[in-house]
């Protein structure tokens, strides 16, 4: 295909098969958020149809390139399409972060009686305004208005599970970066070799939050323990549904690598993954500083 060309994809039948799917999914889940027996079946049944989508549409994206289909000017787009996918991920857990802010940082002191609310603190019997004491109180204990509830001591270190968690992290982000210059040298069997190690690594902080959800919900810490409970398990659940994703792709990238669908100069892929890897890692760092650190 020449440089000059402007590529136009063909019609296809993709996008309406995914937007079935993720309707029936929808409903599903309405339903069975209302028990509503059939919810769960729909639910399946959606998820399932997505799912294939997923993979007749990737899959006729993958055989395209592979066919030299493409060229700078569609790699371009993919480039532009990742960076503004990203950015949408960037502002989707900003969104979490604010509401932890806003949650800490002024919801806390009003309580407090900042802000002219003079008679809030006597909503509770000895209140201080600190987020230290909404986070960590006293299990039973509720603010009588019942917007805020107790949320128990006994939970995970932040130098327990979760810095081991930091450590994996980032030192997933060191293997991913070492398979792109193995890449980059056309050293497939390297790139393999760290791969493996990057997916490994990725496994093992999921396998650690799943023991760290264990010890925090025996130990009472749950979505309806209040605004740090449901704060906690929004930005760390959906932290983890990353991780999950972008070991399922960093996966799909290894056994293209072992097809050898990459060179040393075509690789994007490859590198949109690695671009979206690199991220998971950064907002985790965030959630170890703001949610189990500071």
């Amino acid at each position: 295909m020449s440089e000059k060309e402007y590529y136009i994809p063909s019609g296809t039948y993709w996008p309406m098969i995914g937007s079935i799917g993720i309707s029936i999914l929808l409903v599903g889940f309405a339903n069975q958020m209302h028990g509503v027996g059939w919810g769960s079946l729909a639910m399946v049944l959606g998820f399932a149809i997505l799912v294939f989508m997923l993979f007749g549409w990737l899959g006729q994206v993958v055989n395209e390139s592979v066919s030299g289909l493409y060229n700078q000017q569609v790699d371009r787009s993919f480039r532009w399409g990742m960076s503004w996918f990203i950015f949408s991920e960037v502002m989707f857990f900003a969104a979490f972060f604010g509401a932890l802010f806003y949650a800490r940082s002024l919801s806390v002191p009003w309580l407090g009686g900042a802000d002219n609310n003079l008679f809030t603190p006597e909503l509770w019997n000895g209140f201080s305004a600190t987020w230290q004491q909404i986070a960590f109180t006293t299990p039973g204990t509720t603010l009588q208005s019942g917007v805020l509830m107790s949320v128990p001591n006994a939970l995970v270190n932040a130098w327990g599970l979760p810095a081991l968690n930091t450590a994996l992290l980032l030192l997933s982000g060191v293997t991913l970066t070492f398979a792109h210059h193995a890449l980059r040298g056309d050293k497939r069997n390297q790139v393999v070799t760290w791969l493996i190690a990057t997916i490994a690594l990725g496994v093992a902080f999921l396998g650690f939050q799943i023991v760290e959800y264990g010890h925090a919900y025996a130990d009472g810490l749950k979505m309806t323990s209040g605004i740090y409970g449901s704060t906690f398990y929004m930005l760390t659940g959906f932290h983890g549904f990353h991780v999950t994703l972008g070991v399922i792709m960093l996966t799909v990238i290894l056994f293209r690598v072992q097809k050898g669908h990459f060179s040393a100069d075509n690789h994007f892929a490859f590198e949109g993954v690695a671009w979206y890897w690199h991220f998971v890692d950064v907002v985790w760092l965030g959630l170890f500083v703001f949610v189990y650190w500071v």
